[in-house]
């Protein structure tokens, strides 16, 4: 990676975290409930994880036991509020039925094993792609990988630092490559991520007042 593209990460991380500060993502008590966040918040917005979270809380479900007993009919209902809950049951069930089979419902020596090793196993499960495996690894195992999303995308390209047909892979090792692992500053950077895709670098960008607007962009670039 060219020493302009890492010096210029490095000085966006700062200028977020000069206007946000800390932003303490991922908001759960356990790393299981982390994974049923992780796959609950596809296609959907974090308020409707949310509602759907309290509800299996209501019912004793964030439970790696609990989860793994419940019928996926029932689990669905449940979910409902984050929408494709049927889909999304699915994809939970095999993901809890994989700690289950193969670490004895073990999460504490599932994160024991070799982040790489551990990811390609997140990878093999129906339903968990790369964001997902990588949001698992870094917030409920401490793992130091970088999350890659639509904001993140964003951010990069309307700066230029990767073209428009840049895919979550090259993104990952863009930041990867210019950062230190540590798995606190990955947390952190990709939360403070989200924070300025969320108030700033949407579909139609908002420059004005952004926290990265005095680096050199591209607003009108169509993402």
């Amino acid at each position: 990676m060219a020493t302009y593209t890492a010096d210029v990460l490095r000085q966006f991380y700062d200028a977020l975290y000069e206007r946000y500060g800390a932003q303490q993502w991922w908001p759960a008590d356990t790393p299981l409930e982390v994974m049923v966040g992780a796959v609950l918040t596809q296609n959907t917005n974090w308020k409707n994880v949310e509602r759907a979270i309290a509800r299996l809380r209501a019912e004793d479900l964030l439970d790696l036991a609990a989860l793994h007993a419940v019928p996926t009919d029932r689990l669905a209902e449940l979910i409902r509020p984050a929408g494709y809950f049927n889909v999304k049951s699915r994809r939970l069930k095999s993901l809890i039925d994989m700690v289950w089979r193969d670490y004895d419902g073990d999460l504490t020596g599932m994160f024991a094993q070799p982040m790489a090793e551990l990811r390609e196993v997140l990878l093999s499960v129906r339903g968990v792609g790369p964001e997902t495996a990588d949001s698992i690894l870094l917030y409920a195992g401490g793992c130091p990988t970088f999350v890659v999303d639509a904001y993140t995308y964003r951010v990069v390209v309307r700066h230029g630092l990767l073209d428009a047909q840049a895919g979550y892979d090259d993104l990952k090792q863009l930041f990867e490559d210019a950062l230190e692992p540590d798995a606190d500053l990955y947390n952190e950077y990709h939360a403070l991520l989200v924070r300025v895709g969320k108030e700033h670098c949407r579909r139609r960008a908002r420059c004005d007042g952004c926290p990265l607007d005095r680096f050199e962009h591209d607003p009108q670039t169509s993402i």
